[in-house]
């Protein structure tokens, strides 16, 4: 009896020892093919060649994983992150390419947690930073199906491990603005604006977000800093100028306008503002002058002919008021002129009920009543 228990004994023993090496031959098999992978990236094998080579070592890292001894080895977990992370990231399948992403995040998430010592932080690292990149596309992709929610979540998190990186602040911003939080649309366009970005849109979407929550003063310093960067830019100084003169800061506004003008000599709203501001102040021979200049840029700026047909009947009424022998004769000159500007802008955009009153107006004064009733029969059908 005892013979036959020692026997078994011995069966037992090898047994338990062909397992265990059987075990360790498998974690063996994944790390060769660890060192097989770098070699085919290196010799920039295709995506089919990489993935064979992924296949093998993931079937002996599932294998080590479940053995006792084995899954609590952290190699293992750490192993088995990087390898599903690069599946991951170069497999053409959509649907299989998310299932060793999953893989990937949970087995990264065990290797951190057995590796006490740091002993595998290169590949644990590697895993990481591979399951970024397809978090960052798996993002970039509800982005573009217009799920702006779910973009946020994962270009943040992708952005907080890569502050210095403009782009994906940039995209991360965009996501939240989209999705109407703009508070945390706030905090990554002053990441990417913090880390030297230059692109005018991050400071032009940063003052607009500014603007809608009333602080007036941040987005103008805000647009300061962008014109700083983007030296006359078109876009900037057009939403600066507008940002003070809607916050009424019109001495500003004509600094700015008077000093772009100097550099940039084609630009019709540059104009336009000029005169307008210089009409704001009763300089009519001025901004008659500018919105000429817009016009000569556009000659159906309906703006700056709309504009222009007022300064010409304020310059009308002022005349009248001159006392001067000439006056009526100046008063004529005037309302024809608007009459002019005005039915130019009439002729571009017909349903404008502002211009129509003016003309109404003006053939009053000239007594051309069959004129006042064909415009006032426009009015009604409005």
């Amino acid at each position: 009896m005892s013979k036959i228990s020692l026997v078994s004994s011995i069966f037992l023993v090898l047994l338990s020892c062909n397992i265990a090496f059987a075990q360790k031959s498998q974690l063996q098999i994944a790390r060769n093919s660890v060192g097989k992978l770098q070699v085919a990236i290196n010799a920039k094998q295709d995506a089919k060649k990489q993935l064979a080579i992924l296949g093998e070592g993931i079937k002996a890292t599932d294998a080590a994983q479940n053995d006792n001894k084995t899954k609590k080895w952290p190699e293992t977990w750490a192993i088995k992150a990087y390898l599903s992370s690069y599946i991951s990231i170069i497999d053409t399948d959509e649907g299989n390419a998310d299932k060793y992403y999953n893989f990937a995040v949970q087995a990264t998430d065990s290797a951190r947690k057995l590796d006490k010592f740091q002993a595998n932080y290169r590949l644990i690292d590697a895993a990481a930073f591979n399951v970024n990149i397809r978090k960052q596309k798996k993002g970039n992709t509800a982005y573009a199906n217009g799920d702006f929610a779910a973009a946020y979540d994962l270009l943040k998190e992708v952005s907080d491990l890569l502050p210095k990186d403009t782009t994906l602040a940039i995209n991360t911003a965009l996501s939240a603005q989209n999705n109407q939080s703009y508070d945390k649309a706030l905090v990554y366009f002053k990441r990417a604006k913090d880390n030297g970005i230059k692109n005018p849109v991050v400071f032009q979407n940063m003052a607009n977000i500014y603007t809608s929550k009333f602080e007036h003063e941040l987005a103008i310093r805000t647009l300061e800093e962008g014109i700083k960067v983007n030296p006359y830019n078109v876009f900037l100084t057009n939403d600066y100028i507008n940002l003070l003169l809607d916050n009424e800061k019109y001495t500003e506004a004509m600094q700015v306008i008077e000093s772009t003008l100097k550099v940039e000599n084609n630009n019709k709203l540059l104009y336009f503002l000029y005169g307008y501001l210089q009409q704001h102040k009763s300089n009519n021979s001025t901004a008659e002058l500018a919105y000429n200049k817009a016009l000569g840029l556009d000659e159906n700026y309906f703006d700056a002919l709309y504009q222009l047909g007022i300064v010409y009947i304020n310059s009308a009424n002022e005349a009248l008021r001159s006392g001067k022998s000439e006056r009526n004769q100046k008063f004529i000159s005037y309302i024809n002129r608007a009459e002019i500007a005005l039915l130019q802008a009439h002729e571009i955009n017909q349903n404008d009920k502002a211009t129509v009153q003016l003309l109404i107006e003006i053939y009053t004064r000239k007594n051309r009543l069959d004129k006042v009733q064909e415009l006032k029969g426009k009015l009604e059908e409005f």
